[in-house]
């Protein structure tokens, strides 16, 4: 019959289709996710993830949030959030956020000196980015931010594919 065809093309175009993109798995203790991104850089995107980030702490003080500086090149949240120095690690060898203004904030500027230039390509990008999402002990969150480097490269489509997000801001 015309419907049991249907039915089996349908079928057939869901398995091709989700062949090729990978698994979306949750970042552990993370409810939602809330992503900011543009094409370009210097738009007031840190601000815009910063002001997002504060603001949802202060509009409900039981909610518990994060931001995250996806920048490996030009990490800008460290200086937004006035924060310095090396996350520690918990027994099980994660990272723990620093926090400031309470949002527990994680950044490639807090694991690099300030000053030293970052000449990464590839494989040496998408690893700091997987360590930056999955080697990082959140505790229990409502909100993470993430502030996207700028552009529409890798980065920007390995996040955007791995983990499931809430919203964007683009």
């Amino acid at each position: 019959s015309s419907s049991s065809r249907d039915d089996a093309l349908r079928d057939k175009r869901a398995r091709i289709l989700s062949r090729g993109l990978p698994k979306q798995k949750p970042i552990e203790g993370v409810k939602q996710v809330l992503v900011l991104a543009s094409g370009k850089g210097g738009v007031g995107k840190s601000t815009t993830a910063v002001n997002i980030a504060l603001a949802l702490a202060a509009n409900d003080s039981t909610k518990e949030v994060g931001l995250l500086d996806a920048d490996i090149y030009g990490p800008s949240i460290p200086k937004m959030m006035n924060l310095k120095g090396n996350p520690e690690l918990t027994p099980k060898n994660l990272m723990r956020p620093l926090k400031n203004y309470g949002i527990a904030c994680m950044s490639m500027g807090f694991l690099i000196e300030e000053t030293a230039p970052v000449v990464w390509r590839g494989l040496m990008v998408m690893s700091a980015i997987e360590k930056l999402l999955r080697q990082v002990d959140w505790g229990q969150l409502d909100y993470l931010v993430i502030d996207m480097p700028p552009g529409t490269g890798d980065v920007q489509l390995s996040v955007s594919q791995s983990i499931p997000i809430a919203g964007t801001c683009v």
